[in-house]
């Protein structure tokens, strides 16, 4: 049965995002997504999670400054003890908020650091990171971004985040699938998914292009829905679009594509 998430930093944002939670409710979804909560006290959140009875499935670790255009800083050399403490912030809201899985965006490689320094940076960060969160009970993902939206991203393909994860020697450390991100850098989103099952622990979702909700694009997501369930895929799948419309207006999407 398809599970889906509201990404509440793209959905709802006709509202202040502590107000997207009874969008989201309202709406009928069970789980919700954003990209932070660092913004907030956790227990903010938290009370409008257990208000609502929603389930938060997933938010990034600490990803440096967002606002300046970073986005991640787990390929960063000279930023290993930043990474770290974000870690730690992290954890202190899984804790309120009851979240399993947290996602790294390693982030873009700055000037004048080599692709091994960052890759040799980036496994070190995400080593130390699954071992910290398996010791709380939360899984680590990584997730690989197309390099049109954010050009310089050091982790753009499923095979790259495989071999990062095989190099941790982690077993606690797995991929998160953006289907948008995915179509772009590669294709083959059914045959991918599939050789990849099991270190795939959360899907998002986008069609392209335009990164609006499904049925506005290129991608068949009743056949790629349909897909997911046969496989035998029993996460959530976080809808992370941009509404062409406004959000709710959107929404019959879920109804025209059976889920």
């Amino acid at each position: 049965m398809t599970k889906l998430a509201a990404n509440l930093t793209m959905l709802f944002t006709e509202r202040a995002f502590l107000d997207r939670f009874e969008a989201a409710a309202q709406a009928g979804f069970r789980g919700v997504e954003f990209l932070f909560p660092y913004a907030f006290h956790a227990d903010q959140i938290a009370d409008k999670l257990n208000l609502y009875q929603l389930d938060l499935v997933l938010h990034n670790l600490p990803a440096g400054n967002w606002e300046a255009g970073e986005r991640g800083i787990a390929c960063h050399p000279d930023r290993v003890g930043e990474f770290k403490e974000g870690v730690d912030e992290a954890i202190r809201y899984a804790r309120v908020l009851g979240v399993k899985q947290l996602n790294c965006l390693v982030g873009i490689v700055p000037p004048g650091v080599s692709q091994e320094s960052a890759y040799n940076t980036v496994v070190s960060n995400l080593k130390f990171a699954a071992d910290k969160l398996k010791a709380e009970g939360i899984r680590l993902l990584i997730e690989p971004i197309n390099t049109f939206d954010i050009p310089g991203f050091f982790l753009s393909h499923t095979k790259q985040a495989v071999e990062i994860i095989k190099a941790t020697g982690s077993d606690n450390l797995f991929v998160q699938y953006d289907i948008y991100h995915m179509q772009r850098m590669e294709g083959e989103l059914v045959n991918t998914i599939k050789a990849n099952l099991p270190l795939i622990k959360h899907v998002q979702l986008a069609d392209n292009p335009g990164r609006f909700e499904p049925g506005t694009g290129e991608i068949n997501y009743r056949y790629l829905f349909a897909q997911l369930n046969e496989m035998g895929y029993d996460g959530w799948i976080g809808c992370e679009y941009k509404p062409k419309a406004g959000t709710v207006e959107g929404l019959g999407w879920r109804a025209a594509h059976g889920v």
